[in-house]
């Protein structure tokens, strides 16, 4: 059985490099930096700068496989369509879009988690657990009603949370003008296992704050010279987070000690708090939610098209691709991934949770490093970017390396990703005893448009 065939409408390619880069950005700003600076000093201590400054070189390997990669295929789809025109397995291809999805439900429960600590306690009092269910039931009903994503959105809550990012620096600035704070925190290690093993864990946890910019590839379509325009922004977007990122990480370190960073749910609030130039703390917070809700709220917008377009393309039962008849919404889809993403919540911290998602796609990344080299037999008629071979080769091997518990992750993470992908294998032959052997999927059909 051939699954997805038919022609629909080309999207209209109207995105610019500027705009494109503003995207990937956005994709990475958000609820990483705001919640797990005071987790990655937890594993170095004072230099958690580090970390964020080896995940972002790590980070760049397998942007370049990505660059190569959509200037190549320019379509919306990402890491499954690399996968299936590598290995023409259908099996596979769902595994890999499956994984993304599940990751897309890990990444959100993090958020809410996030959502549910410090940052809420300037406005309201409650426990962490009901702060993110609450969060996660708002989510819900903004995912039900329908409410998409454009990239105008996109841009301007760019503009929000790199604000947020920015006041800390300027805080940071104003400390080292001014003789506030201590500077040389930032050079100090102090992690419980050496050098090595404590900036190993740190950079497997600071990766999370990097992730997003795969998902820029999903504008390929969209985009007026793909093959132009995303290796600079691609690569502009990573390096500007990575420069914020580090200027927030030494700006927190130098006024904040170790000890308080680790043990706050809202390290960055602590910042505000501290700061020798008055910035209201209850606006800041009102940011850092602004931030970490979008996080979650992309997330899971993600995940229930993600299921729909599976369920549509009939790959798992199609009771997954069930629309509300009147808020014409993947209602059943959206059952499932917040009934996910619930469990999660009740069972995983911000740290654990953010590194599930790490941990599933290192191993997506790994494969689309495999991927990139494989598919130079497949030559292509335009002209597109061609990542020096070493790049994706080291890019898989590292992010096999991050994968591994040397980095520190514990056995619940890797139980917790076990699981969370045998569910899609589970799904994968119930339906296949439905519908039968699936011979071909096209993987255009499941993505979900941004």
């Amino acid at each position: 059985m051939t699954v997805g065939h038919g022609h629909q409408p080309a999207l209209k390619r109207v995105i610019g490099r500027k705009v494109l880069l503003l995207f990937v950005l956005g994709d990475i700003l958000g609820a990483g930096i705001y919640a797990l600076v005071g987790k990655v000093a937890g594993n170095v201590g004072g230099a958690l700068w580090v970390p964020f400054l080896v995940a972002f070189v790590l980070a760049a390997l397998t942007a370049t496989a990505y660059a190569e990669l959509v200037g190549k295929y320019p379509q919306a789809a990402g890491a499954a369509l690399y996968s299936n025109k590598a290995f023409h397995i259908p099996f596979v291809t769902f595994i890999v879009a499956f994984a993304v999805m599940m990751s897309g439900i890990t990444s959100a429960s993090a958020a809410a988690r996030a959502f549910g600590g410090r940052y809420l306690a300037e406005f309201v009092t409650v426990p962490v657990i009901v702060g993110a269910f609450a969060f996660l039931g708002l989510v819900t009903l903004v995912n039900f009603a329908g409410i998409s994503e454009s990239v105008k959105v996109n841009v301007t809550l760019t503009i929000i949370e790199a604000f947020g990012l920015l006041v800390i620096v300027a805080i940071g600035v104003y400390a080292l003008f001014t003789g506030e704070g201590e500077p040389g925190r930032a050079l100090e290690f102090h992690p419980a296992h050496g050098a090595f093993l404590g900036v190993l864990g740190g950079t497997a946890l600071a990766f999370y704050a990097l992730l997003g910019f795969e998902d820029s590839v999903n504008l390929a379509e969209e985009a007026r010279e793909p093959q132009k325009d995303f290796p600079p922004a691609l690569f502009g977007g990573l390096v500007a987070a990575a420069l914020i990122y580090m200027a927030v990480a030494f700006t927190a370190t130098m006024l904040v000690d170790t000890r308080t960073l680790v043990a706050s749910t809202g390290p960055l609030l602590e910042v505000v708090k501290v700061a020798g130039f008055a910035f209201p703390p209850k606006l800041f917070a009102l940011i850092a939610l602004l931030a970490v809700g979008n996080t979650a709220l992309i997330n899971m917008l993600m995940a229930s098209r993600l299921v729909y377009g599976m369920a549509r393309q009939r790959i798992i039962p199609s009771v997954f691709g069930a629309v509300h008849p009147t808020r014409a919404t993947p209602w059943v889809a959206i059952v499932f991934t917040v009934a996910i993403a619930a469990v999660l919540v009740s069972t995983g911290d911000v740290g654990p949770l953010a590194d599930t998602t790490v941990l599933l796609l290192l191993l997506v990344f790994a494969l689309v490093n495999v991927c990139v080299l494989l598919l130079r037999k497949d030559p292509v008629r335009h002209e597109h970017f061609v990542a020096p071979t070493w790049m994706p080769a080291l890019g898989a091997v590292v992010c096999l390396f991050l994968a591994l518990p040397i980095t520190g992750r514990t056995g619940d993470v890797y139980l917790r990703a076990a699981v969370l992908v045998g569910i899609g294998v589970v799904l994968w032959f119930i339906n296949r005893i439905i519908v039968g052997k699936i011979d071909e999927i096209d993987v255009t059909k499941i993505n979900p448009p941004e």
